[in-house]
């Protein structure tokens, strides 16, 4: 398939159009200015460090681990998490963050002095890499994007993003610059739409994650781990 192409889009079209009863409009068709839009009133008027409450709050609700410190206290932030969890192996993303918050020394530390095994994503080598991270006991990743209301972190792919390292290993902790918080959803997708207007190649894949995953049955008892990490830290950075 061509990049970029929509296979099928007329036939899908037709499709609703019959299924509505009348024919496929095609001219004149314009969005509805909606009377009222609450997707943007809530939290609006929201500080920066009122969203980060909003985050720690919602992190109790999704069992999540929620940290917040500066860039001088990032390195000894995860060092505590691969304490607590007692983990002996992660992976990373490929990611120049990892160098602007200067935690390539910290994880080196851990290899070097606490026989931790870190591995970081190689997107010359994808089959082995995702091998690793089956293996791995914590996936370490930046926050792209993080919405406060849900306490969800959003992640755009990229060469060296491999979504395996936010999900396959037991443990995930998300790095979230503080400047990357917004209210919900809403800014996000707005943000994605404006990017592709304005002829930008976005992700091909974005993942919304919020906190461990977890699935309940049907008298709502909760298990964790079944798709995905097993137990989630946010920790969440000046960066500003």
């Amino acid at each position: 398939m061509t990049k970029g192409t929509i296979q099928n889009k007329d036939m899908f079209l037709n499709n609703i159009a019959s299924r509505l009863g009348r024919e496929r409009k095609k001219a004149g068709v314009t969005k509805p200015a909606w009377k009222h839009q609450p997707q943007w009133s809530v939290l609006q008027d929201k500080t920066e460090d009122e969203l980060v409450d909003v985050l720690e709050q919602q992190c109790g609700d999704i069992h999540t681990d929620f940290v917040r410190t500066d860039r001088s206290g990032l390195g000894e932030e995860i060092t505590k998490v691969m304490e607590k969890y007692h983990l002996r192996s992660a992976v990373t993303w490929d990611d120049p963050r990892f160098d602007t918050f200067a935690l390539r020394n910290n994880l080196e530390e851990l290899q070097t002095n606490r026989d931790i095994d870190v591995f970081t994503w190689d997107a010359r080598n994808g089959e082995e890499s995702i091998r690793r991270a089956e293996q791995a006991d914590v996936g370490i990743t930046f926050s792209d994007a993080t919405l406060a209301e849900s306490g969800t972190v959003v992640l755009f792919s990229d060469t060296g993003k491999g979504r395996s390292v936010s999900l396959l290993p037991s443990t995930y902790v998300a790095i979230i610059p503080k400047s990357t918080i917004v209210p919900r959803m809403s800014q996000v997708t707005r943000e994605i739409h404006q990017r592709i207007e304005g002829g930008e190649q976005v992700a091909s894949c974005v993942n919304f994650i919020t906190g461990p995953s977890n699935s309940a049955d049907i008298e709502m008892n909760n298990v964790y781990g079944v798709h995905g990490p097993i137990q989630a830290t946010y920790i969440v950075v000046e960066d500003q």
